[in-house]
């Protein structure tokens, strides 16, 4: 099983008619990284902390709705977080956010994750607003000990983080616990690091996302391997990315799901090309729309 760790919220997408409308759709990059792995067939958990109101139950009604195990899930009566996407020209997304007091904030530590469980991604908002980055981080060092595989995805969003010098060190300090480390072109820039620092921190893997260049894998063992972006019509570019991280866990994790997940033993290639797939797929629907299995 692979475990999905982080926030859930509610996207306010613009649509184009009428006017200055925004359409209420679930979101959130780990939410989304769920979503996708239960649509690709994989068996997935959601772990993160949802509102009871109504936004909370139309998140948790689309993860049922992908088979995705919601055991972990730990509920509050605070309001669900909202995100505002704003769409540039070629359907790239910068977003504000609405986030004090909110649901998924007052994430707890789990005494344990479902049995059964092989990987852990987490990722995205979770990670910077406190107290629940806490919990997440500490998630995060407790099941690398314990050997599962571990993605991060940090998704930088800068409208968050009061503090970047304070944000980088605690970023290069999750790396020892990280397998899997996947980030955007953006990322990585904001970051400020280099592909070979943060593997000799750490991870076994960089993947890198370069929007319509397609994606990149560093190995520690000196491999590189690339795939190239599938040319679609771009609606708008939400959820490519999470996309991206099913997609990775999906393969990396075998086709039958039988194989303990590594990223050592991975036909990096066809990892890639399978994430290419999926993330263009995604790219041309409005919202956090990943593809099903039989689509692909």
């Amino acid at each position: 099983m692979i475990v999905v760790g982080g926030e859930a919220l509610i996207d306010l997408v613009p649509v184009a008619r009428p006017p200055g409308a925004l359409l209420p759709r679930p979101g959130g990059g780990p939410y989304n990284t769920a979503l996708a792995l239960g649509r690709l067939g994989a068996r997935v958990a959601f772990c993160s902390r949802i509102s009871t109101d109504g936004f909370g139950e139309d998140l948790l009604r689309g993860l049922r709705a992908a088979g995705v195990d919601l055991s972990p899930v730990q509920r509050g009566p605070e309001p669900t977080s909202l995100a505002v996407p704003s769409l540039g020209p070629d359907g790239s997304a910068a977003y504000g956010f609405y986030v004090e007091g909110t649901a998924d904030r007052l994430f707890e530590l789990p005494a344990a994750l479902p049995a059964g469980a092989r990987a852990l991604a987490l990722g995205t908002c979770s990670l910077v607003l406190e107290p629940g980055a806490s919990a997440y981080e500490a998630l995060l060092r407790r099941e690398s000990g314990r050997g599962l595989l571990t993605l991060l995805d940090p998704n930088i969003r800068p409208a968050l983080i009061a503090d970047p010098a304070a944000y980088r060190a605690r970023f290069l300090r999750w790396l020892p616990y990280v397998s899997v480390l996947k980030l955007s072109q953006e990322d990585a820039a904001w970051l400020g690091g280099r592909v070979g620092d943060w593997l000799a921190a750490g991870p076994s893997a960089v993947v890198l996302t370069r929007g319509a260049a397609g994606l990149t894998v560093w190995t520690r063992d000196g491999a590189e391997h690339s795939a190239a972006a599938h040319p679609v019509p771009v609606v708008d570019t939400i959820g490519a990315g999470d996309t991206v991280n099913a997609a990775l866990l999906h393969r990396l994790a075998g086709p039958d799901g039988s194989s303990p997940p590594s990223a050592e033993r991975a036909d990096w290639p066809d990892v890639l090309a399978h994430a290419a797939r999926a993330a263009a797929l995604t790219c041309t629907r409005a919202g956090a729309e990943p593809p099903y299995a039989a689509e692909l």
